[in-house]
């Protein structure tokens, strides 16, 4: 019998509630071959499908009144991660999923992530997905909390420090580009055609990740809180989209 592959996510604050990781729990079911189990690190797990392991949320110990902007994945990082071991892939709570999924888990590279599609010249991951081994990458989450302030003034989030850091290692590496094209980017049609042509999945996308707005719920409206960059209510992301 096969182990399962371990599929991990965390939920801090109120940002998001229980329905964002129930729909992913559900969403991934309907897109993955393999047995998985998901893990949710989490500070309130209220509300969470009893299917979910749930394990505590990592503290990260940032100091009083430090933006947060993401920093709190660096947890994931830590030796001992709620009983995990071997490789285990990251999703943000936020991903839509619309392909089958088996293929994250195949490959040999020691660190794959999205390859941000606006930073592209300067090797800089989007955290919205990412593969690693329990463990590997301790000591870059031991620097960070010794040398906060430092790395704080000179990266700008957690997916830039992280790129950083494991790309000086040589083990920096990416995911297709179609896999896990943006909403935002990718999908969404550009102004003015926005108005009048519908936002589409495109052609091998297996993840469509968003930030920033729109999220799932606002696509699904056609809200995007920018004149210059509408979209059309996005029926296909309701039918993924869903628990």
């Amino acid at each position: 019998m096969n182990l399962p592959v371990n599929i991990i996510c965390m939920k801090w604050g109120s940002k998001y509630g229980a329905n964002y990781v129930n729909t992913l729990y559900a969403m991934i079911a309907r897109h993955i071959t393999l047995p998985f189990q998901l893990t949710c690190f989490t500070d309130d797990a209220q509300g969470i499908d009893p299917r979910v392991h749930i394990r505590e949320l990592p503290a990260l110990e940032l100091p009083q009144g430090a933006p947060e902007r993401g920093w709190n994945k660096l947890t994931t990082l830590q030796p001992n991660l709620g009983g995990l071991s071997g490789e285990v892939l990251f999703l943000d709570l936020d991903v839509v999923i619309v392909g089958n999924l088996d293929a994250f888990f195949t490959g040999s590279a020691p660190f794959t992530i999205i390859q941000d599609a606006k930073l592209r010249r300067r090797r800089i991951g989007n955290s919205s997905v990412y593969r690693f081994e329990v463990g590997r990458y301790a000591d870059i989450l031991e620097k960070f909390r010794t040398h906060y302030a430092e790395i704080q003034q000179n990266f700008r989030n957690e997916q830039a420090y992280l790129s950083h850091e494991i790309h000086q290692r040589g083990e920096l590496s990416f995911w297709p580009e179609s896999w896990c094209p943006s909403f935002k980017y990718h999908c969404m049609q550009p102004w003015p055609l926005a108005y009048f042509q519908d936002a589409i999945i495109p052609e091998g996308a297996k993840i469509i990740i968003f930030h920033g707005h729109p999220e799932p719920h606002e696509a699904i409206q056609g809200i995007t809180h920018k004149w210059y960059r509408p979209v059309r209510p996005t029926q296909w992301v309701a039918d993924y989209w869903r628990a």
